[in-house]
């Protein structure tokens, strides 16, 4: 008997439901072929609920989510809503209540047309990075005093904790001995200036490590990385760090795989509900258009299925994807892939 899910939607603000249209059509076909069924929820949390009600969440919203297998989002961020309403009331808050600890972004360029490096093929960029999600600065520790004033003083804390940091560090060994090409896990931190948090970091890791010998392991400081991401990407295989050191690699990453219409991620909580996304956010300037790439919300649909532990169905999406953007896409960004976002989607389900 086929089993089911029960998948949530988050659609949200601009192109996001255009391309969790694509990504649910990817899906249903995959689950026909892969015999397995799943059921679908509309949630419409976002800028528009937002301006109409006032209400960022509902309270009930922890609990309902719960109830699910996963959470499938496409896009938060509305012109009309002030930055930050809409991030912290939703995305953060979602993350951290639902102790989504990790965040994962595979990092895989298809075609080297697409990359902005020179002489970099896809051999060279096929790496993931592993980050912390729930702690950090963006736990939102501090506060500001005299505020508005010549005096004002703002502080803003980054909380890390022993328990924080080694579920992540296992989940980045974990993942690189399951899935990681070389076996080879490097640490991303700040030893030399953010002493406190990254010793921590840095002697964590290498007591988890005592435990994975057969994973190479290495170290580089953050603005290392971001130089070697652009020179020598073919070094990196899998990548372990902090919330906001994660959060600004990923986007660098994204670039040199092709740009954000291609990066999918991933929001993990091993023994919960996983919420899954493209990571471009809503491009408002494109909605209704039907011209946004949804190549990546496809790719965070299969990131999804995996999860669920879908193995093969995902890997057949993944594959459909790397066909299509090889052998028919002309461009990865929005109005010039050849394409409309709705004929994208159909190619992914012929080539699967």
């Amino acid at each position: 008997m086929a089993k089911t899910y029960k998948i949530a939607t988050i659609p949200g603000d601009g192109t996001g439901p255009e391309v969790v249209r694509e990504g649910l059509k990817v899906m249903e076909a995959a689950a026909s072929k892969f015999n397995f069924k799943y059921e679908t929820f509309n949630f419409d949390f976002g800028g528009e609920r937002y301006l109409r009600t006032n209400e960022v969440l509902p309270a009930s919203a922890i609990d309902d989510l719960k109830k699910f297998d996963a959470i499938f989002l496409g896009a938060i961020g509305h012109p009309d809503v002030k930055p930050g309403i809409l991030e912290k009331g939703i995305l953060l808050k979602l993350r951290f209540d639902l102790n989504q600890y990790i965040n994962l972004r595979p990092v895989q360029l298809l075609d080297e047309r697409f990359c902005p490096l020179k002489n970099k093929k896809p051999a060279d960029i096929n790496f993931t990075v592993v980050r912390e999600n729930s702690e950090g600065l963006y736990v939102g520790a501090g506060g500001n005093v005299y505020k508005g004033t010549k005096q004002e003083v703002a502080v803003q804390e980054s909380i890390n904790t022993r328990f924080g940091i080694e579920r992540c560090v296992r989940y980045a060994y974990e993942y690189a001995r399951k899935y990681s090409r070389k076996k080879q896990l490097t640490l991303c931190g700040k030893t030399n200036v953010l002493t406190y948090a990254f010793d921590l970091w840095q002697r964590t890791f290498a007591e988890v490590g005592e435990e994975y010998k057969d994973i190479k392991t290495d170290y580089a400081h953050v603005d290392a990385i971001t130089m070697w991401m652009v020179k020598n990407p073919e070094w990196f295989d899998v990548i372990v760090t902090d919330n906001m050191f994660g959060d600004i690699i990923t986007d660098l990453a994204a670039m040199i795989q092709g740009g954000m219409g291609i990066a999918a991620g991933g929001n993990i909580n091993p023994d919960g509900v996983s919420m899954f996304e493209p990571i471009g956010g809503s491009a408002p300037k494109y909605t209704g258009m039907n011209v946004i790439n949804p190549l990546a919300a496809i790719g965070a649909g299969a990131l999804l299925l995996r999860e669920l532990g879908e193995e093969a169905a995902a890997g057949a999406i993944e594959k459909s994807i790397r066909e299509v953007v090889t052998t028919k896409i002309k461009d990865l960004a929005a109005g010039k892939m050849g394409y409309s976002t709705t004929e994208v989607g159909d190619l992914i389900v012929k080539h699967l």
